[in-house]
Protein backbone atom coordinates (compact mmCIF):
# COMPACT_ATOMS: atom_id res chain seq x y z
CA UNK A 1 0.00 0.00 0.00
CA UNK A 2 0.89 3.37 -0.92
CA UNK A 3 2.46 5.12 2.03
CA UNK A 4 2.89 9.21 0.67
CA UNK A 5 2.38 11.83 2.95
CA UNK A 6 2.49 15.55 2.79
CA UNK A 7 -0.17 16.05 -0.15
CA UNK A 8 -2.39 18.78 1.93
CA UNK A 9 -1.92 22.53 0.78
CA UNK A 10 -3.29 25.66 2.12
CA UNK A 11 -6.39 26.95 -0.56
CA UNK A 12 -4.74 30.73 -0.93
CA UNK A 13 -0.99 29.38 -0.62
CA UNK A 14 0.75 26.61 -2.82
CA UNK A 15 3.75 27.91 -2.39
CA UNK A 16 3.47 26.88 1.74
CA UNK A 17 4.66 23.08 2.53
CA UNK A 18 2.33 20.89 2.32
CA UNK A 19 1.04 18.47 5.36
CA UNK A 20 0.13 14.85 5.92
CA UNK A 21 -3.48 14.41 6.59
CA UNK A 22 -2.57 13.94 10.45
CA UNK A 23 -1.32 17.22 10.80
CA UNK A 24 -4.08 18.64 8.76
CA UNK A 25 -6.81 17.34 10.88
CA UNK A 26 -5.07 18.33 14.01
CA UNK A 27 -4.23 21.65 13.12
CA UNK A 28 -6.68 23.26 10.42
CA UNK A 29 -5.69 26.56 9.97
CA UNK A 30 -3.82 26.63 6.89
CA UNK A 31 -1.34 29.38 5.99
CA UNK A 32 -2.79 33.12 4.71
CA UNK A 33 -6.42 32.21 6.08
CA UNK A 34 -6.80 29.50 3.69
CA UNK A 35 -8.39 25.81 4.00
CA UNK A 36 -6.35 22.58 3.84
CA UNK A 37 -7.54 20.68 0.67
CA UNK A 38 -6.09 17.87 -1.71
CA UNK A 39 -3.05 19.33 -3.45
CA UNK A 40 -3.92 16.81 -6.44
CA UNK A 41 -6.77 13.76 -6.57
CA UNK A 42 -6.17 10.43 -7.61
CA UNK A 43 -7.88 8.86 -10.48
CA UNK A 44 -9.57 5.63 -10.71
CA UNK A 45 -9.01 2.90 -13.33
CA UNK A 46 -12.77 1.66 -13.64
CA UNK A 47 -15.73 1.70 -10.91
CA UNK A 48 -15.60 -1.98 -11.57
CA UNK A 49 -13.09 -2.77 -9.12
CA UNK A 50 -15.03 -1.43 -6.04
CA UNK A 51 -18.34 -2.82 -7.05
CA UNK A 52 -17.84 -5.94 -4.59
CA UNK A 53 -16.51 -3.84 -2.11
CA UNK A 54 -18.47 -3.55 1.69
CA UNK A 55 -18.60 0.01 2.61
CA UNK A 56 -15.43 -0.60 5.14
CA UNK A 57 -13.48 -2.39 2.11
CA UNK A 58 -14.38 0.98 -0.15
CA UNK A 59 -13.23 3.00 2.41
CA UNK A 60 -9.84 1.87 2.97
CA UNK A 61 -9.50 1.25 -0.58
CA UNK A 62 -10.32 5.27 -1.21
CA UNK A 63 -8.28 6.39 1.39
CA UNK A 64 -5.44 4.55 0.73
CA UNK A 65 -5.75 5.96 -3.33
CA UNK A 66 -6.07 9.48 -1.32
CA UNK A 67 -2.43 8.47 0.62
CA UNK A 68 -3.64 9.36 3.60
CA UNK A 69 -1.42 7.34 5.79
CA UNK A 70 -4.05 5.66 7.55
CA UNK A 71 -3.06 2.19 8.95
CA UNK A 72 -6.52 0.03 7.63
CA UNK A 73 -6.27 -1.41 10.82
CA UNK A 74 -6.79 1.85 12.29
CA UNK A 75 -9.29 2.85 10.03
CA UNK A 76 -11.19 -0.12 10.50
CA UNK A 77 -11.60 1.05 13.83
CA UNK A 78 -12.83 4.13 13.21
CA UNK A 79 -15.67 2.99 10.87
CA UNK A 80 -16.78 0.84 13.65
CA UNK A 81 -18.44 3.97 14.81
CA UNK A 82 -21.26 2.47 12.10
CA UNK A 83 -22.08 -0.21 14.71
CA UNK A 84 -24.42 2.40 15.86
CA UNK A 85 -26.18 2.72 12.67
CA UNK A 86 -29.39 1.55 11.90
CA UNK A 87 -27.57 -0.73 9.58
CA UNK A 88 -23.86 -1.37 10.17
CA UNK A 89 -23.39 -2.85 7.00
CA UNK A 90 -24.97 -0.07 5.22
CA UNK A 91 -24.70 3.18 6.66
CA UNK A 92 -25.88 5.20 3.70
CA UNK A 93 -28.40 2.28 1.81
CA UNK A 94 -30.01 3.70 -1.53
CA UNK A 95 -33.67 3.74 -1.86
CA UNK A 96 -35.75 3.42 -4.96
CA UNK A 97 -38.50 6.07 -5.63
CA UNK A 98 -39.38 5.20 -9.04
CA UNK A 99 -37.25 4.48 -12.33
CA UNK A 100 -36.02 7.78 -12.68
CA UNK A 101 -35.37 8.69 -8.97
CA UNK A 102 -33.19 7.18 -5.77
CA UNK A 103 -32.79 8.69 -2.46
CA UNK A 104 -29.39 8.26 -0.47
CA UNK A 105 -30.52 8.07 3.05
CA UNK A 106 -27.41 9.72 4.91
CA UNK A 107 -29.31 9.86 8.45
CA UNK A 108 -29.71 6.38 9.75
CA UNK A 109 -26.68 7.39 12.21
CA UNK A 110 -26.71 8.07 16.46
CA UNK A 111 -27.95 12.28 15.94
CA UNK A 112 -30.60 11.54 12.60
CA UNK A 113 -28.55 13.62 10.38
CA UNK A 114 -25.74 13.45 7.43
CA UNK A 115 -23.23 14.56 9.56
CA UNK A 116 -22.82 11.58 11.44
CA UNK A 117 -21.51 10.19 8.19
CA UNK A 118 -18.37 11.83 8.32
CA UNK A 119 -18.19 12.79 12.11
CA UNK A 120 -18.61 9.41 13.64
CA UNK A 121 -15.42 7.86 12.29
CA UNK A 122 -13.45 11.42 12.12
CA UNK A 123 -14.26 11.90 15.33
CA UNK A 124 -12.66 8.56 16.49
CA UNK A 125 -9.50 9.08 13.85
CA UNK A 126 -8.72 12.77 15.74
CA UNK A 127 -9.79 10.91 19.44
CA UNK A 128 -7.11 8.20 18.32
CA UNK A 129 -4.33 10.87 17.23
CA UNK A 130 -4.96 12.98 20.33
CA UNK A 131 -4.33 10.33 22.85
CA UNK A 132 -1.43 8.99 20.47
CA UNK A 133 0.49 12.08 21.01
CA UNK A 134 -0.84 12.29 24.65
CA UNK A 135 -1.58 15.77 23.90
CA UNK A 136 -5.25 17.48 24.74
CA UNK A 137 -7.04 18.97 21.94
CA UNK A 138 -9.68 21.77 21.91
CA UNK A 139 -12.17 20.73 19.23
CA UNK A 140 -14.50 23.49 17.94
CA UNK A 141 -18.00 23.52 16.05
CA UNK A 142 -19.94 25.66 14.95
CA UNK A 143 -23.71 24.30 13.83
CA UNK A 144 -26.50 24.97 12.06
CA UNK A 145 -28.01 22.73 13.86
CA UNK A 146 -26.87 18.97 12.35
CA UNK A 147 -22.78 19.12 12.95
CA UNK A 148 -23.35 20.56 16.96
CA UNK A 149 -25.12 17.19 17.81
CA UNK A 150 -23.42 14.71 15.51
CA UNK A 151 -19.67 16.77 17.43
CA UNK A 152 -20.95 15.68 20.73
CA UNK A 153 -21.69 12.47 19.94
CA UNK A 154 -18.52 11.58 18.64
CA UNK A 155 -16.22 13.09 21.29
CA UNK A 156 -18.27 13.06 24.32
CA UNK A 157 -16.48 11.25 27.32
CA UNK A 158 -13.03 11.19 24.87
CA UNK A 159 -10.02 11.07 26.30
CA UNK A 160 -8.06 14.26 25.77
CA UNK A 161 -10.46 16.02 23.84
CA UNK A 162 -12.76 19.14 25.03
CA UNK A 163 -15.25 20.00 23.16
CA UNK A 164 -17.16 23.32 22.24
CA UNK A 165 -20.05 23.80 20.34
CA UNK A 166 -21.18 27.28 18.90
CA UNK A 167 -25.05 27.22 17.53
CA UNK A 168 -27.22 30.27 16.80
CA UNK A 169 -29.63 30.76 19.93
CA UNK A 170 -32.91 30.57 18.38
CA UNK A 171 -31.99 29.51 14.74
CA UNK A 172 -31.94 25.68 14.87
CA UNK A 173 -34.63 23.18 15.80
CA UNK A 174 -36.04 22.47 19.07
CA UNK A 175 -35.07 18.77 18.69
CA UNK A 176 -31.19 19.78 17.11
CA UNK A 177 -30.61 22.45 19.97
CA UNK A 178 -32.19 19.98 22.91
CA UNK A 179 -29.57 17.23 21.31
CA UNK A 180 -26.90 19.72 22.57
CA UNK A 181 -28.11 21.46 25.43
CA UNK A 182 -28.97 18.13 27.08
CA UNK A 183 -25.50 16.54 26.49
CA UNK A 184 -24.07 15.82 29.75
CA UNK A 185 -19.97 14.86 28.83
CA UNK A 186 -17.77 16.88 31.34
CA UNK A 187 -15.74 17.46 28.39
CA UNK A 188 -18.49 19.26 26.19
CA UNK A 189 -19.51 22.48 26.27
CA UNK A 190 -22.21 23.62 24.39
CA UNK A 191 -22.54 27.82 23.69
CA UNK A 192 -25.95 29.70 22.29
CA UNK A 193 -24.52 32.83 20.56
CA UNK A 194 -26.91 35.82 19.37
CA UNK A 195 -26.85 35.78 15.96
CA UNK A 196 -26.89 33.60 12.90
CA UNK A 197 -25.13 30.51 11.83
CA UNK A 198 -22.59 32.95 9.76
CA UNK A 199 -21.83 34.88 13.03
CA UNK A 200 -21.43 31.23 14.61
CA UNK A 201 -19.07 30.37 11.79
CA UNK A 202 -17.02 33.54 11.51
CA UNK A 203 -16.57 33.65 15.40
CA UNK A 204 -15.10 30.20 14.90
CA UNK A 205 -12.47 30.99 12.09
CA UNK A 206 -11.41 33.66 14.14
CA UNK A 207 -10.56 31.66 16.81
CA UNK A 208 -8.51 29.22 15.21
CA UNK A 209 -6.73 32.21 13.52
CA UNK A 210 -6.64 34.05 17.18
CA UNK A 211 -2.77 33.94 17.83
CA UNK A 212 -3.89 35.05 21.55
CA UNK A 213 -6.11 32.47 21.79
CA UNK A 214 -4.05 29.61 20.64
CA UNK A 215 -1.47 31.16 22.86
CA UNK A 216 -4.10 30.91 25.73
CA UNK A 217 -4.81 27.19 25.14
CA UNK A 218 -1.21 26.56 24.86
CA UNK A 219 -0.38 27.60 28.29
CA UNK A 220 -2.55 24.99 28.96
CA UNK A 221 -1.12 22.57 27.47
CA UNK A 222 -4.40 22.30 24.97
CA UNK A 223 -3.91 21.84 21.29
CA UNK A 224 -6.78 23.62 18.97
CA UNK A 225 -8.81 22.12 16.15
CA UNK A 226 -11.87 22.05 14.75
CA UNK A 227 -14.74 19.62 13.37
CA UNK A 228 -16.61 21.70 11.12
CA UNK A 229 -16.14 20.96 7.50
CA UNK A 230 -13.73 23.72 7.42
CA UNK A 231 -11.37 20.81 8.33
CA UNK A 232 -10.19 18.58 5.71
CA UNK A 233 -11.02 15.10 7.61
CA UNK A 234 -14.32 15.70 7.70
CA UNK A 235 -14.58 16.39 3.90
CA UNK A 236 -12.50 13.25 3.27
CA UNK A 237 -15.23 10.70 4.39
CA UNK A 238 -17.49 12.60 2.96
CA UNK A 239 -16.02 11.08 -0.55
CA UNK A 240 -16.97 7.79 0.22
CA UNK A 241 -20.67 7.71 0.10
CA UNK A 242 -20.99 9.22 -2.59
CA UNK A 243 -19.01 6.51 -4.51
CA UNK A 244 -21.20 3.61 -2.21
CA UNK A 245 -24.13 5.65 -4.04
CA UNK A 246 -23.40 4.80 -7.62
CA UNK A 247 -22.28 1.31 -6.66
CA UNK A 248 -25.60 0.61 -5.06
CA UNK A 249 -26.92 2.46 -8.33
CA UNK A 250 -25.11 -0.14 -10.26
CA UNK A 251 -25.78 -3.37 -8.67
CA UNK A 252 -29.70 -2.74 -8.30
CA UNK A 253 -29.69 -2.14 -11.64
CA UNK A 254 -30.63 1.59 -11.62
CA UNK A 255 -27.75 2.79 -13.81
CA UNK A 256 -25.89 0.91 -16.18
CA UNK A 257 -21.97 0.40 -15.25
CA UNK A 258 -20.16 3.66 -16.56
CA UNK A 259 -23.59 5.39 -16.91
CA UNK A 260 -23.75 9.31 -15.55
CA UNK A 261 -25.24 10.12 -12.94
CA UNK A 262 -26.38 13.16 -11.38
CA UNK A 263 -26.25 13.73 -8.04
CA UNK A 264 -28.76 16.75 -6.38
CA UNK A 265 -28.05 18.05 -3.00
CA UNK A 266 -29.52 19.81 -0.16
CA UNK A 267 -26.84 22.70 0.03
CA UNK A 268 -25.71 25.19 3.17
CA UNK A 269 -22.43 24.94 3.57
CA UNK A 270 -21.10 23.44 0.40
CA UNK A 271 -19.01 20.15 2.24
CA UNK A 272 -21.99 17.54 1.25
CA UNK A 273 -21.98 18.34 -2.17
CA UNK A 274 -18.03 19.01 -2.27
CA UNK A 275 -17.46 15.22 -1.58
CA UNK A 276 -19.37 14.72 -4.57
CA UNK A 277 -17.26 16.94 -6.89
CA UNK A 278 -13.97 15.31 -5.06
CA UNK A 279 -15.03 11.89 -6.40
CA UNK A 280 -16.21 12.88 -9.50
CA UNK A 281 -12.76 14.54 -10.22
CA UNK A 282 -11.17 11.05 -9.17
CA UNK A 283 -13.16 9.50 -12.41
CA UNK A 284 -16.62 8.61 -10.32
CA UNK A 285 -19.04 8.30 -13.25
CA UNK A 286 -21.09 10.97 -11.97
CA UNK A 287 -23.11 13.93 -14.12
CA UNK A 288 -23.73 17.52 -13.21
CA UNK A 289 -24.05 18.16 -9.38
CA UNK A 290 -27.06 20.05 -8.70
CA UNK A 291 -26.53 22.14 -5.71
CA UNK A 292 -30.54 22.78 -4.45
CA UNK A 293 -30.56 26.05 -2.44
CA UNK A 294 -33.44 27.13 -0.29
CA UNK A 295 -34.28 31.00 0.24
CA UNK A 296 -30.98 31.92 1.58
CA UNK A 297 -29.61 31.57 -2.36
CA UNK A 298 -26.54 32.76 -2.59
CA UNK A 299 -25.45 29.05 -4.07
CA UNK A 300 -27.82 29.17 -6.81
CA UNK A 301 -27.26 32.46 -7.96
CA UNK A 302 -23.26 31.93 -7.79
CA UNK A 303 -23.27 28.34 -10.01
CA UNK A 304 -25.72 30.15 -12.62
CA UNK A 305 -24.35 33.69 -12.51
CA UNK A 306 -20.53 33.28 -11.68
CA UNK A 307 -21.72 36.37 -9.04
CA UNK A 308 -20.81 35.31 -5.17
CA UNK A 309 -22.57 38.60 -3.78
CA UNK A 310 -23.59 38.99 -0.18
CA UNK A 311 -22.86 42.95 0.47
CA UNK A 312 -26.57 43.61 0.39
CA UNK A 313 -27.94 40.25 1.60
CA UNK A 314 -29.08 39.80 4.74
CA UNK A 315 -29.90 35.98 6.13
CA UNK A 316 -33.26 34.98 6.06
CA UNK A 317 -35.20 32.24 8.22
CA UNK A 318 -36.05 29.52 6.07
CA UNK A 319 -38.14 26.47 6.84
CA UNK A 320 -34.93 24.43 6.71
CA UNK A 321 -32.66 25.78 8.94
CA UNK A 322 -29.57 23.81 8.53
CA UNK A 323 -29.31 25.63 5.09
CA UNK A 324 -29.37 29.10 6.35
CA UNK A 325 -25.98 30.03 5.22
CA UNK A 326 -24.99 33.01 3.31
CA UNK A 327 -20.50 32.35 3.35
CA UNK A 328 -20.26 28.80 2.35
CA UNK A 329 -16.69 27.84 3.24
CA UNK A 330 -16.33 24.99 1.37
CA UNK A 331 -16.75 26.83 -2.50
CA UNK A 332 -13.50 27.47 -1.34
CA UNK A 333 -11.67 24.34 -2.20
CA UNK A 334 -13.92 24.11 -5.24
CA UNK A 335 -12.24 27.60 -6.54
CA UNK A 336 -8.74 25.66 -5.59
CA UNK A 337 -9.25 22.71 -7.27
CA UNK A 338 -10.59 24.64 -10.98
CA UNK A 339 -8.39 27.57 -10.97
CA UNK A 340 -5.32 27.05 -8.46
CA UNK A 341 -4.54 29.51 -5.30
CA UNK A 342 -3.65 32.49 -6.66
CA UNK A 343 -6.96 33.43 -8.00
CA UNK A 344 -8.97 31.42 -5.24
CA UNK A 345 -6.85 34.01 -2.93
CA UNK A 346 -8.01 36.96 -4.87
CA UNK A 347 -11.76 35.77 -4.48
CA UNK A 348 -11.50 35.37 -1.12
CA UNK A 349 -9.97 38.95 -0.33
CA UNK A 350 -12.72 39.83 -2.38
CA UNK A 351 -15.36 38.70 -0.61
CA UNK A 352 -14.07 39.52 2.39
CA UNK A 353 -13.38 42.96 1.89
CA UNK A 354 -16.35 43.75 -0.69
CA UNK A 355 -18.72 40.93 0.05
CA UNK A 356 -18.57 39.63 -3.29
CA UNK A 357 -16.73 38.27 -6.12
CA UNK A 358 -17.28 37.18 -9.65
CA UNK A 359 -15.45 34.85 -12.14
CA UNK A 360 -15.38 35.57 -15.54
CA UNK A 361 -16.93 33.92 -18.39
CA UNK A 362 -14.60 31.51 -18.88
CA UNK A 363 -14.11 30.79 -15.81
CA UNK A 364 -18.12 30.02 -14.96
CA UNK A 365 -18.13 27.61 -18.13
CA UNK A 366 -15.98 25.72 -16.40
CA UNK A 367 -18.42 25.33 -12.87
CA UNK A 368 -21.08 24.75 -14.49
CA UNK A 369 -19.56 22.18 -17.05
CA UNK A 370 -19.47 19.89 -13.13
CA UNK A 371 -22.85 21.76 -11.08
CA UNK A 372 -26.13 22.66 -12.01
CA UNK A 373 -28.28 24.74 -9.65
CA UNK A 374 -31.75 25.69 -8.57
CA UNK A 375 -33.32 26.84 -5.35
CA UNK A 376 -36.76 26.20 -3.84
CA UNK A 377 -38.56 28.81 -1.47
CA UNK A 378 -40.21 27.88 1.64
CA UNK A 379 -43.52 26.76 -0.33
CA UNK A 380 -42.12 25.13 -2.52
CA UNK A 381 -40.28 22.93 0.12
CA UNK A 382 -43.68 22.51 2.02
CA UNK A 383 -45.28 21.17 -1.00
CA UNK A 384 -42.58 19.06 -1.59
CA UNK A 385 -43.01 17.47 1.87
CA UNK A 386 -46.62 17.07 0.86
CA UNK A 387 -46.14 15.56 -2.28
CA UNK A 388 -43.47 13.07 -1.06
CA UNK A 389 -46.14 12.03 2.20
CA UNK A 390 -48.63 11.41 -0.81
CA UNK A 391 -46.67 8.98 -2.24
CA UNK A 392 -45.52 6.96 1.42
CA UNK A 393 -42.36 9.34 1.40
CA UNK A 394 -41.86 11.54 4.63
CA UNK A 395 -39.00 13.89 4.19
CA UNK A 396 -37.58 16.81 6.65
CA UNK A 397 -37.43 20.30 4.82
CA UNK A 398 -33.81 20.03 3.62
CA UNK A 399 -34.09 16.31 1.74
CA UNK A 400 -37.10 17.81 0.33
CA UNK A 401 -35.37 20.71 -1.12
CA UNK A 402 -33.41 18.18 -3.21
CA UNK A 403 -36.49 15.84 -3.90
CA UNK A 404 -38.17 18.89 -5.27
CA UNK A 405 -35.26 19.79 -7.05
CA UNK A 406 -34.83 16.36 -8.58
CA UNK A 407 -38.27 16.04 -9.73
CA UNK A 408 -37.90 19.36 -11.31
CA UNK A 409 -34.96 18.63 -13.69
CA UNK A 410 -36.52 15.50 -14.54
CA UNK A 411 -39.98 17.03 -15.08
CA UNK A 412 -38.08 19.40 -17.42
CA UNK A 413 -36.28 16.98 -19.35
CA UNK A 414 -32.73 18.59 -18.68
CA UNK A 415 -31.68 15.18 -16.67
CA UNK A 416 -32.86 12.08 -17.30
CA UNK A 417 -32.62 10.36 -13.91
CA UNK A 418 -31.10 11.42 -10.68
CA UNK A 419 -30.02 10.17 -6.96
CA UNK A 420 -31.31 12.85 -4.72
CA UNK A 421 -29.57 12.86 -1.02
CA UNK A 422 -31.51 13.08 2.07
CA UNK A 423 -29.76 14.43 4.74
CA UNK A 424 -31.89 14.58 7.84
CA UNK A 425 -34.68 12.38 9.28
CA UNK A 426 -38.59 13.92 9.28
CA UNK A 427 -38.01 13.16 13.19
CA UNK A 428 -35.80 16.44 13.63
CA UNK A 429 -37.87 18.60 12.22
CA UNK A 430 -41.53 17.08 13.13
CA UNK A 431 -43.27 20.50 13.19
CA UNK A 432 -42.59 21.31 9.76
CA UNK A 433 -43.21 18.42 8.50
CA UNK A 434 -46.95 18.46 9.96
CA UNK A 435 -47.49 21.31 8.57
CA UNK A 436 -46.44 20.52 5.20
CA UNK A 437 -49.53 18.04 5.57
CA UNK A 438 -51.86 20.40 6.90
CA UNK A 439 -50.97 22.72 3.97
CA UNK A 440 -51.22 20.09 1.91
CA UNK A 441 -54.70 19.42 2.74
CA UNK A 442 -54.00 15.77 4.04
CA UNK A 443 -54.55 16.61 7.66
CA UNK A 444 -56.65 19.38 9.29
CA UNK A 445 -55.09 20.50 13.37
CA UNK A 446 -51.89 22.33 12.98
CA UNK A 447 -48.90 21.89 15.58
CA UNK A 448 -45.79 23.82 16.74
CA UNK A 449 -44.54 21.32 19.90
CA UNK A 450 -41.93 18.97 18.57
CA UNK A 451 -43.11 15.70 20.71
CA UNK A 452 -46.91 16.11 19.95
CA UNK A 453 -45.62 16.47 16.12
CA UNK A 454 -43.58 13.23 16.01
CA UNK A 455 -46.32 11.29 17.49
CA UNK A 456 -48.95 12.48 14.89
CA UNK A 457 -46.79 12.07 12.27
CA UNK A 458 -46.27 8.31 13.24
CA UNK A 459 -49.84 7.82 13.77
CA UNK A 460 -50.59 9.02 10.72
CA UNK A 461 -47.63 7.37 8.03
CA UNK A 462 -46.96 4.23 10.92
CA UNK A 463 -43.74 5.94 11.49
CA UNK A 464 -41.52 4.39 14.80
CA UNK A 465 -39.67 7.23 16.07
CA UNK A 466 -35.53 6.63 16.79
CA UNK A 467 -35.37 5.95 20.71
CA UNK A 468 -32.87 8.68 20.79
CA UNK A 469 -34.78 11.46 19.46
CA UNK A 470 -37.76 10.42 22.04
CA UNK A 471 -35.54 10.74 25.01
CA UNK A 472 -34.48 14.06 24.82
CA UNK A 473 -37.56 14.87 25.78
CA UNK A 474 -36.87 13.70 29.27
CA UNK A 475 -33.30 14.92 29.56
CA UNK A 476 -32.19 17.86 31.63
CA UNK A 477 -31.73 20.70 29.61
CA UNK A 478 -27.82 20.86 30.74
CA UNK A 479 -25.82 23.64 28.43
CA UNK A 480 -27.94 26.99 29.11
CA UNK A 481 -25.31 29.69 28.47
CA UNK A 482 -26.34 31.73 25.42
CA UNK A 483 -24.04 35.19 24.68
CA UNK A 484 -22.63 37.30 22.24
CA UNK A 485 -20.14 36.75 19.75
CA UNK A 486 -17.60 39.17 21.43
CA UNK A 487 -18.01 36.99 24.93
CA UNK A 488 -16.86 33.42 23.30
CA UNK A 489 -12.74 33.31 23.94
CA UNK A 490 -13.38 34.49 27.76
CA UNK A 491 -16.55 32.25 28.38
CA UNK A 492 -14.25 29.17 27.67
CA UNK A 493 -11.28 29.96 28.93
CA UNK A 494 -13.75 30.50 31.79
CA UNK A 495 -14.99 27.11 31.55
CA UNK A 496 -11.01 25.37 31.00
CA UNK A 497 -10.79 27.04 34.34
CA UNK A 498 -13.60 25.69 36.58
CA UNK A 499 -12.87 22.83 35.54
CA UNK A 500 -16.17 21.65 34.29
Amino acid sequence: MSRQKAILISTRDDTSPKVSFKDAILNPSAPKGGLYTFSQLPKIQSISEFLSLSYEELSIKLFDLLCLDIEPALLKDCLSSYKAFDNTNNPAPLIPIDSKLAMLNLYSGPTRAFKDMALQPFGALLSHYAAQSETKHMILAATSGDTGPATLQSFANKPYIKVVCLYPYKGTSDVQRLQMTTQNAKNCKVIGIKGNFDDAQSALKSLLASASFTQALKERGIALSAANSLNIGRIAFQIIYHFWAYIQACKSGFISQGEKLPIVVPSGNFGNILGAFFAKKMGLPLGHLVVASNINNVLSDFINTGVYDISSRHLLTSQSPAMDILKSSNVERMLFALFGAKETSAFMHSLEHNGKYQLSKAQLEIVQADFKALYCNDTQCLESIAYGAKHALILDPHSAIAYYGARKLIGDSLIDKAVFLATAEWSKFAPSVWNALVQGGLVKETCTDDKQAIARLCAYAGLTPPAQIQALFEKAQIQQDVISPSDIPSHILQWLESGD
